[in-house]
């Protein structure tokens, strides 16, 4: 598995995040709440109850869309994890990709005196090794 393959989960969730803010400007706006929609086009008719109900069921199944592949790409990067020998690369892995550290968080959370550059070049080295 990539690294690229790793953040899937990690851009997937900042995703669902943007759409379900979306989504809650779409439903003030159904309820004719005070709210600025972005990626509306400007001069839509919002007075339009109906498009905006059609939009607002589109967007909710997509994010539900969105969670179920999260849910499989989640499934795959632990089963993936669980397939490394070394516990130290297995936590690193766990804590950037699952838990979405930043490479500090990650070395506080190994402890054991590692530092934010040691993790992330033990990292580095993985996967130049495989």
């Amino acid at each position: 598995m990539t690294k690229k393959e790793l953040s899937q989960l990690y851009y997937l969730n900042r995703e669902i995040e943007r759409d379900k803010l979306m989504l809650h400007e779409l439903e003030n706006a159904a309820t004719n709440a005070t709210s600025h929609i972005t990626g509306l086009p400007h001069g839509a008719d919002l007075a339009d109850k109906t498009a905006l109900a059609a939009e607002i069921a589109d967007l909710r199944n997509e994010i539900d869309a969105k969670i179920q592949f999260t849910i499989v790409e989640y499934n795959r990067l632990v089963r993936y994890i669980h397939t490394i020998d070394d516990s130290l690369i297995r936590q690193i892995l766990k804590f950037r990709h699952i838990s979405g550290f930043s490479w500090r968080e990650v070395a506080e959370h190994i402890g054991g005196g590692n530092t934010e550059g040691s993790v992330k070049m033990v990292y580095k080295r993985f996967f130049i090794k495989n």
